[in-house]
């Protein structure tokens, strides 16, 4: 058997998104699964549309997912001498002929094309459904099906694997393969990505670039895991899958013909499961470059500060945004209450000189650690009467604005005794304002 060789071939008219980078996935597995060449190709020829800015994102999101290439990037914008040689074969074959500088291929009506695909099984067309195919048009930039033909049999490509959009493509490409004499490669059309509500996939449902997920927290190796199960499974109820194992499972026959459900509650919880396993020190070296890189580290964050917060939060987020989301209240110099939280927990009869009470005794606190924070104020609900959670739940509001968190008393300490006492004394002034 000839030895696999898979392509990539991204337009750099827009950022990587979801869908393109599952196709990018599902071909770099499949290259490593057979011990292949996962070959990149740029396929740039809109000059007008395509812009620098978006291959380098492109490019650099690939890198980060960890899809490295083993050949390219190769440019079309740099074949179109190749094209037209080409073409002009066609030309003087009598198999296309030319409509002022246009060439274009001529199609017979009357026959069945057919061909195996690995995913769909046989698809046949009728050849009188296709239309002429312009090869090149009258400025000399080679059509989609054209350039896409020559370059795969240039590169041996043996596999194309696309989402089943270019499925009315691939008889048109393979009547130029007949044309030309080129052996084709086979073709496995993935199902494409819809969203919950099975309509296609926009950026409701979840569809913005890869780079704006890396930029939220979200870890690579969570996002291909993710990705490689959208219309593939690995044949058992296993969902955490190590890239490794992706590698050595990944066989097209279990790639599904129906459209794969993009669940974005589900990439959470996988994110958080793979934030989960690295250690805190682990995920302050990861989130602290990106707050910098996108002007979101808060004034007087370090590495030192931020370090005891995340460990507050580990295993109870499941992105970046998130943990800046619940971890406000540490780092914010105005704490945001919510509403309900404040309704439920402060306007209870007596609650508010409970707090004033508290701060007075923690104001005195000489040792502030969680503690000698969670023994004074169990002794004070004891003097009060009250339960110590009549205490614990408005002093979390009060102090953090929310009513879930981590245990109250380490976040008190992590907080510090002063923002500690002040928001407790402020809560009267919450209670009027909300």
């Amino acid at each position: 058997m000839s030895e696999v060789r898979v392509r990539f071939a991204p337009s750099p008219t827009g950022y990587l998104h979801i869908g393109s980078a599952r196709t990018a996935l599902f071909n770099w597995l499949y290259a490593r699964h057979m011990k292949g060449q996962f070959i990149l190709r740029i396929e740039d020829t809109d000059a007008q549309r395509s812009k620098s800015e978006f291959l380098d994102e492109i490019l650099g999101s690939l890198k980060w997912l960890g899809l490295d290439w083993d050949e390219g990037p190769i440019f079309q914008s740099q074949r179109f001498d190749r094209y037209r040689a080409a073409a002009e074969q066609l030309l003087a074959s009598g198999a296309a002929y030319q409509d002022g500088p246009a060439i274009i291929y001529r199609v017979t009506a009357g026959e069945t094309l057919r061909f195996p695909d690995l995913v769909h099984g046989e698809i046949a067309v009728e050849s009188q459904t296709i239309k002429d195919q312009v090869l090149l048009k009258s400025d000399g930039t080679p059509t989609y099906n054209f350039a896409c033909v020559i370059d795969d049999a240039d590169l041996k490509i043996t596999h194309v694997i696309r989402g089943d959009d270019h499925i009315s493509n691939t008889p048109k490409q393979l009547l130029l393969y007949r044309a030309l004499k080129l052996i084709p490669p086979q073709f496995a059309h993935i199902p494409l990505i819809l969203g919950e509500d099975r309509s296609r996939m926009s950026k409701r449902h979840g569809a913005t670039a890869i780079a704006e997920y890396r930029r939220a927290g979200y870890l690579p190796d969570a996002l291909v895991n993710f990705i490689s199960l959208l219309g593939w499974s690995p044949g058992d109820d296993r969902e955490i899958l190590p890239r490794e194992e992706l590698v050595a499972l990944f066989d097209l026959a279990r790639v599904g013909c129906t459209g794969a459900i993009f669940n974005l509650e589900k990439l959470d919880w996988m994110n958080g499961e793979y934030l989960k396993r690295l250690t805190p020190e682990a995920l302050v070296e990861q989130w602290l470059p990106l707050l910098t890189e996108q002007g979101r580290l808060p004034a007087g964050v370090t590495s030192a500060t931020l370090e005891p917060i995340v460990k507050l939060f580990h295993g109870r987020v499941t992105s970046l945004d998130d943990f800046l989301t619940q971890a406000g209240a540490f780092y914010q110099p105005e704490v945001l209450f919510d509403p309900a939280a404040v309704e439920q927990r402060l306007k209870t009869p007596g609650v508010l000189e409970r707090l004033s009470q508290f701060a007075d005794r923690l104001v005195r606190l000489e040792t502030w650690e969680a503690a000698a924070i969670e023994q004074c104020c169990r002794q004070l609900a004891q003097e009060l009467g009250a339960k110590a959670a009549e205490l614990i739940h408005p002093t979390r509001v009060a102090v953090t604005g929310r009513s879930v968190g981590p245990s109250l008393f380490h976040t008190l300490e992590v907080i510090g005794q002063v923002k500690t006492v002040q928001r407790l004394r402020q809560a009267a002034t919450i209670k009027q304002t909300l």
